[in-house]
């Protein structure tokens, strides 16, 4: 089976409660370090770790049920296909 890559880029906006509520979850997953949420983390600054909060929380609404309100925070997407 051949498979292929996709890179893609979103350029999001967020507002200020989303980025408080996504360092307030970074802080609460610093007092759990054996949860699977650090694997691949190692060495990630915590500005690093919101952003990538945030990111996660707009994507997930996105392709979940809140597709809405999470699209309100999507501009842009660029996708380059890899073999």
């Amino acid at each position: 089976m051949e498979t292929q890559q996709v890179r893609t880029c979103f350029t999001l906006t967020f507002t200020q409660e989303q980025y408080l509520h996504s360092k307030s979850y970074v802080e609460d997953m610093k007092k759990h370090p054996q949860r699977v949420y650090w694997t691949g983390k190692q060495g990630k600054t915590d500005e690093e770790l919101i952003m990538e909060q945030i990111a996660h929380r707009i994507l997930s609404g996105f392709y979940n049920n809140e597709s809405f309100r999470a699209a309100r925070h999507i501009i842009g997407m660029e996708s380059v296909t890899t073999s």
